[in-house]
């Protein structure tokens, strides 16, 4: 059984306490199936906009999400547990319940206003995707983009979806400051399975039409090869690359897949309602990545894959990367046009 537009089928029951939340009204026209649970959207009140991390694994101090929870609803999802903490569940409530963050560019703005604030690159979906299906009515992201050129704030930005070329003039201009970086994640080249494990996610072609367009416009633009989980999409890496290359990107990353918590039974699920030929390959691959384990949460590791099989991939994404001159996803961008208090309004070019 699955539920068509959904990743899982489940709510697990939250570790934590319940908090009752009030939706809002979001005049929101959906591509469900008859029996597929709607989309509510409840109002995110915090009062600060910017994440803090903590982790020697990420290479970012501050991330920006207006989004908590996704309706991409990819199956194996690292950012789901984190919807337990409002009182949701990791399985459809953290896609079918989404917290919004309205103010998220008025508390940008005031932000980067203070002395206090060392501009530095920010990344903009550190754990939700900023341009998920709703971000077309609400354009929170767009706004925050706004903001971030406004001030010449550098952003580094990660999405699945095709979305991210609505807003091109903004990018274009940001780029002529050296203040942007763009990755389109890219799982597989199949669609069939795309819509399977990531369900509302564009579709893998509009996804290298992206990196096209955003390449056409001057935007410094790469490929995630991510999730990937071995013993189901790692021989697509070699063809991921190529076909991101053809398209315009410039430099490449990959991340193997991690379960974090209540993530592992909704994958394990997922294999066993969708691939269930490959489950034994899979789960061997990943005890051998993880040294044993399905998860590592251990920072300075649950990053990396370790063993012979992660070796191999290692080996395999540089020597493509080096055929087809994608550099490492790791390149710098400029603080020096950082405006505090940039005074009047500001136009496009």
């Amino acid at each position: 059984m699955s539920i068509k537009g959904r990743g899982t089928i489940t709510n697990p029951p939250n570790r934590f306490e319940e908090v009752h939340r009030e939706p809002i009204e979001v005049e929101w026209s959906e591509e469900d199936e008859p029996h597929s649970p709607k989309t509510i959207f409840y109002p995110d009140n915090s009062k600060s906009i910017l994440a803090k991390n903590d982790s020697p694994d990420i290479p970012f101090d501050y991330s920006l999400n207006p989004y908590r929870g996704c309706e991409h609803g990819c199956a194996y999802c690292y950012a789901r547990p984190s919807h337990e903490y409002l009182g949701f569940s990791a399985g459809l409530d953290f896609e079918t319940k989404i917290m919004v963050k309205l103010d998220a560019p008025t508390l940008l703005e005031e932000t980067f206003s203070r002395a206090k604030w060392k501009p530095q690159i920010v990344s903009l979906s550190g754990n939700t995707d900023c341009y998920q299906p709703v971000e077309r009515k609400l354009m929170i992201t767009r706004r925050c983009l706004e903001v971030f050129l406004k001030h010449r704030n550098p952003v580094g930005i990660i999405t699945k979806n095709f979305l991210i070329t609505r807003d091109v003039d903004i990018l274009r201009e940001l780029a002529s400051f050296n203040a942007i970086t763009v990755m389109l994640s890219i799982t597989s080249l199949d669609d069939d399975l795309i819509r399977a494990m990531e369900p509302r996610t564009s579709t893998p072609l509009r996804r290298l039409e992206a990196i096209g367009l955003l390449s056409d416009a001057g935007i410094p633009v790469g490929v995630n090869v991510a999730p990937v989980i071995p013993g189901l999409n790692e021989a697509e890496m070699p063809a991921i690359l190529k076909e991101a290359a053809a398209h315009g990107a410039k430099f490449a990353s990959y991340i193997v897949v991690r379960l974090p918590g209540p993530v592992r039974p909704l994958f394990l699920d997922w294999i066993e309602r969708t691939v269930p030929q490959r489950r034994g390959k899979i789960l061997a691959n990943l005890l051998d990545v993880r040294r044993g384990k399905l998860s590592e949460s251990a920072f300075g590791k649950r990053m990396r894959a370790e063993g012979p099989f992660a070796e191999s991939l290692r080996q395999l994404f540089h020597m493509h990367c080096r055929k087809l001159g994608l550099g490492d996803r790791n390149i710098t961008l400029s603080t020096e046009h950082f405006r505090r208090d940039p005074g009047g309004q500001f136009e496009f070019a």
